[in-house]
Protein backbone atom coordinates (compact mmCIF):
# COMPACT_ATOMS: atom_id res chain seq x y z
CA UNK A 1 0.00 0.00 0.00
CA UNK A 2 1.13 3.28 -0.75
CA UNK A 3 -0.20 6.11 2.26
CA UNK A 4 2.08 8.68 1.08
CA UNK A 5 -0.98 10.64 0.09
CA UNK A 6 -1.87 10.82 3.56
CA UNK A 7 1.01 11.58 5.21
CA UNK A 8 1.36 15.03 3.24
CA UNK A 9 -2.88 15.50 4.48
CA UNK A 10 -3.59 17.74 7.29
CA UNK A 11 -6.41 16.93 10.40
CA UNK A 12 -9.03 18.33 7.98
CA UNK A 13 -8.05 16.72 4.95
CA UNK A 14 -7.42 13.06 6.88
CA UNK A 15 -11.27 13.65 8.45
CA UNK A 16 -12.70 14.74 5.05
CA UNK A 17 -11.24 11.60 3.73
CA UNK A 18 -11.91 9.28 5.97
CA UNK A 19 -15.21 10.38 5.89
CA UNK A 20 -15.18 9.88 1.68
CA UNK A 21 -13.48 5.66 2.55
CA UNK A 22 -16.43 4.90 4.96
CA UNK A 23 -19.05 6.25 2.05
CA UNK A 24 -17.42 4.87 -0.50
CA UNK A 25 -17.26 1.19 1.92
CA UNK A 26 -21.00 1.50 2.34
CA UNK A 27 -21.49 2.22 -1.46
CA UNK A 28 -19.45 -0.78 -2.75
CA UNK A 29 -21.09 -3.31 -0.04
CA UNK A 30 -24.70 -1.93 -1.61
CA UNK A 31 -23.72 -2.21 -5.24
CA UNK A 32 -22.05 -5.25 -4.43
CA UNK A 33 -25.30 -6.82 -2.72
CA UNK A 34 -27.38 -5.53 -5.64
CA UNK A 35 -25.08 -6.95 -8.31
CA UNK A 36 -25.48 -10.48 -6.98
CA UNK A 37 -29.27 -10.12 -6.25
CA UNK A 38 -29.77 -9.42 -10.07
CA UNK A 39 -26.83 -11.99 -11.33
CA UNK A 40 -28.34 -14.75 -9.10
CA UNK A 41 -31.01 -14.09 -6.71
CA UNK A 42 -31.98 -12.37 -3.36
CA UNK A 43 -31.85 -15.60 -1.71
CA UNK A 44 -27.90 -16.09 -3.21
CA UNK A 45 -27.26 -12.72 -2.33
CA UNK A 46 -28.37 -12.40 1.54
CA UNK A 47 -26.78 -16.34 1.85
CA UNK A 48 -23.25 -14.95 0.30
CA UNK A 49 -23.66 -11.46 2.39
CA UNK A 50 -24.15 -13.59 5.46
CA UNK A 51 -20.81 -15.66 4.89
CA UNK A 52 -19.12 -12.51 3.78
CA UNK A 53 -19.96 -10.24 6.88
CA UNK A 54 -19.68 -13.10 9.38
CA UNK A 55 -16.26 -13.46 8.34
CA UNK A 56 -14.97 -9.97 7.94
CA UNK A 57 -16.53 -9.30 11.17
CA UNK A 58 -14.49 -11.07 13.36
CA UNK A 59 -11.03 -10.54 11.51
CA UNK A 60 -12.31 -6.47 11.91
CA UNK A 61 -12.76 -6.91 15.81
CA UNK A 62 -9.20 -9.01 15.97
CA UNK A 63 -7.60 -5.64 14.09
CA UNK A 64 -9.44 -3.19 16.45
CA UNK A 65 -8.13 -5.11 19.17
CA UNK A 66 -4.45 -5.11 18.23
CA UNK A 67 -4.56 -1.45 16.71
CA UNK A 68 -6.38 0.57 19.69
CA UNK A 69 -5.00 -1.88 22.48
CA UNK A 70 -8.48 -3.53 23.54
CA UNK A 71 -7.59 -5.46 27.00
CA UNK A 72 -10.58 -5.52 27.71
CA UNK A 73 -12.76 -8.58 27.54
CA UNK A 74 -16.41 -8.82 28.06
CA UNK A 75 -19.33 -6.22 27.70
CA UNK A 76 -16.86 -3.10 28.37
CA UNK A 77 -14.34 -5.10 25.55
CA UNK A 78 -17.52 -5.36 22.92
CA UNK A 79 -18.07 -1.57 23.42
CA UNK A 80 -15.05 -0.38 23.20
CA UNK A 81 -14.26 -2.11 20.28
CA UNK A 82 -17.29 -1.96 18.45
CA UNK A 83 -16.81 2.09 18.15
CA UNK A 84 -14.24 1.65 15.80
CA UNK A 85 -16.16 -0.62 13.48
CA UNK A 86 -17.17 1.05 10.55
CA UNK A 87 -20.74 0.53 10.31
CA UNK A 88 -21.07 1.32 13.91
CA UNK A 89 -19.67 4.41 12.81
CA UNK A 90 -22.00 4.61 9.60
CA UNK A 91 -24.51 3.44 11.76
CA UNK A 92 -24.53 5.62 14.85
CA UNK A 93 -26.30 2.43 16.86
CA UNK A 94 -28.07 3.02 20.04
CA UNK A 95 -26.33 1.53 22.71
CA UNK A 96 -27.75 0.76 26.47
CA UNK A 97 -25.74 -0.67 28.56
CA UNK A 98 -26.45 -1.96 32.31
CA UNK A 99 -24.16 -4.55 34.14
CA UNK A 100 -26.08 -7.86 32.36
CA UNK A 101 -26.64 -6.86 28.90
CA UNK A 102 -26.02 -4.49 26.20
CA UNK A 103 -28.76 -3.91 23.99
CA UNK A 104 -27.95 -1.98 20.54
CA UNK A 105 -30.93 -0.44 18.66
CA UNK A 106 -30.60 0.68 15.28
CA UNK A 107 -32.99 3.20 14.05
CA UNK A 108 -31.41 4.39 10.61
CA UNK A 109 -29.99 1.78 7.93
CA UNK A 110 -28.93 3.55 4.85
CA UNK A 111 -29.39 0.09 3.10
CA UNK A 112 -32.55 -0.70 3.95
CA UNK A 113 -33.84 3.15 3.96
CA UNK A 114 -32.64 2.97 0.10
CA UNK A 115 -34.36 0.18 -0.82
CA UNK A 116 -37.84 1.15 0.79
CA UNK A 117 -37.32 4.68 -1.18
CA UNK A 118 -36.83 2.99 -4.14
CA UNK A 119 -40.39 0.44 -3.41
CA UNK A 120 -38.53 -2.20 -2.71
CA UNK A 121 -38.97 -4.77 0.07
CA UNK A 122 -36.24 -5.05 3.06
CA UNK A 123 -33.88 -7.56 2.50
CA UNK A 124 -33.41 -10.07 4.81
CA UNK A 125 -30.71 -9.25 6.81
CA UNK A 126 -31.23 -10.83 10.39
CA UNK A 127 -28.91 -13.66 9.69
CA UNK A 128 -26.14 -12.06 8.30
CA UNK A 129 -26.42 -9.30 11.37
CA UNK A 130 -26.44 -12.12 13.80
CA UNK A 131 -23.43 -13.80 12.62
CA UNK A 132 -21.45 -10.50 12.40
CA UNK A 133 -22.31 -9.74 15.43
CA UNK A 134 -21.35 -13.07 16.87
CA UNK A 135 -18.34 -13.07 15.46
CA UNK A 136 -17.43 -9.62 16.24
CA UNK A 137 -18.17 -10.27 19.49
CA UNK A 138 -16.28 -13.95 19.66
CA UNK A 139 -13.28 -12.07 18.70
CA UNK A 140 -13.66 -10.08 21.65
CA UNK A 141 -14.52 -12.62 24.50
CA UNK A 142 -16.00 -16.13 23.82
CA UNK A 143 -18.14 -15.66 26.61
CA UNK A 144 -20.76 -13.34 24.80
CA UNK A 145 -23.98 -14.37 23.46
CA UNK A 146 -26.26 -11.98 20.88
CA UNK A 147 -29.42 -12.69 20.66
CA UNK A 148 -31.42 -11.25 18.19
CA UNK A 149 -34.78 -9.48 19.46
CA UNK A 150 -36.17 -8.18 16.19
CA UNK A 151 -34.71 -7.84 12.28
CA UNK A 152 -35.98 -7.95 9.17
CA UNK A 153 -37.49 -10.18 8.08
CA UNK A 154 -39.08 -9.93 11.06
CA UNK A 155 -42.04 -7.04 11.81
CA UNK A 156 -40.60 -3.98 13.58
CA UNK A 157 -41.96 -0.95 14.82
CA UNK A 158 -41.36 2.38 12.36
CA UNK A 159 -38.12 4.19 12.95
CA UNK A 160 -36.09 1.08 14.61
CA UNK A 161 -34.82 -1.26 12.08
CA UNK A 162 -33.14 -3.61 14.36
CA UNK A 163 -32.97 -4.87 17.97
CA UNK A 164 -30.00 -7.06 19.73
CA UNK A 165 -29.14 -7.68 23.55
CA UNK A 166 -25.44 -8.47 24.25
CA UNK A 167 -24.82 -10.75 27.18
CA UNK A 168 -22.24 -12.31 28.92
CA UNK A 169 -22.61 -16.19 29.24
CA UNK A 170 -20.89 -16.62 32.62
CA UNK A 171 -19.57 -20.34 32.45
CA UNK A 172 -20.40 -22.46 35.09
Amino acid sequence: MDFNILESMNEEELKNYTQFILWHYRVVDSFWFISVSKMFDQATAERINENVWGRISGMAAEKIVELFDIRVKGLKGFIQALKYFPWYILLGFDIEENDESVIITVTSCPPQEARLRRGLKEYVCKTMHKRAFEDFAKAIDPHIQVECIFAPPDPHPEGIFCKWCIKLEVPQ
